[in-house]
């Protein structure tokens, strides 16, 4: 079992930055690949980053590339994202998620483990 608790959201204008978090506990947090999604009311969840098992792989969706930066803290039990130069189209829920495959996957169905979300609002 592994419990995930986000915080970092919050209101911020357009152009601006938020640093997003997830503390692990439980099982052993270096045996999971990790992934931040997000989701709009109505909408389905999407992949937004996510990190291999040995932290040395990332993939990002196209709409965040060059902007956010997924990275985690093995001493902590941490995964973090960076988002940059917020746009008012990541409003959203932001989710953390633990996976016992080791390679990150797309597939948000091989995420065994989630947290309750964060809520990220930016304004125009």
């Amino acid at each position: 079992q592994v419990q995930l608790v986000e915080s970092g959201g919050g209101l911020v204008q357009a152009g601006g930055s938020l640093r997003l978090s997830c503390a692990a506990s439980g099982r052993t947090f270096s045996s999971y690949s990790m992934g931040w999604f997000r989701q709009v009311s109505g909408k389905e969840r999407e992949s937004v980053a996510r990190i291999t098992l040995s932290g040395r792989n990332t993939y990002y969706a196209d709409s965040v590339k060059g902007r956010f930066t997924i990275s985690r803290d093995y001493a902590t039990n941490t995964v973090f994202l960076q988002m940059n130069n917020l746009k008012p189209e990541d409003t959203a829920v932001y989710y953390c998620a633990a996976s016992p495959a080791g390679y990150a996957p797309y597939d948000l169905s091989k995420y065994d483990y989630w947290g309750q979300g964060t809520q990220v609002t930016v304004s125009s």
